[in-house]
């Protein structure tokens, strides 16, 4: 399942994320090895991941390694779900949360 959600650095956010999201919905989850919350909701998110395949793509990014497009996006608070569409931030979720939310929160953007 974990092969539905690919690890972007600060590096590749433009072209993976960004550019990426003109062509379909991207979900970036900002995580961190120390973060329990986040180690919690990953499996969550790669089951969606597979679900969701050809409709959303799924990246994952650590906080730690790559401080620019957190910074640019007020990550504050980890695990934060921020899904781009068209080059730019359309939702936000923040918190190991369940994953009938985690979908009802893409099915209002992807279709």
């Amino acid at each position: 399942m974990a092969d539905q959600i690919t690890k972007v650095t600060d590096a590749n956010f433009q072209a993976d994320v960004l550019d990426a999201s003109k062509t379909q919905p991207v979900l970036v989850d900002f995580w961190a090895e120390w973060c329990r919350p986040c180690l919690m909701l990953a499996p969550v998110v790669a089951e969606v991941a597979s679900e969701q395949s050809g409709k959303v793509k799924f990246v994952k990014m650590n906080v730690d390694e790559n401080p620019s497009a957190p910074g640019k996006y007020n990550i504050r608070g980890i695990p934060t779900l921020l899904l781009f569409k068209g080059g730019e931030v359309v939702d936000q979720l923040v918190g190991n949360l369940p994953k009938d939310q985690i979908e009802k929160f893409l099915s209002r953007h992807a279709g």
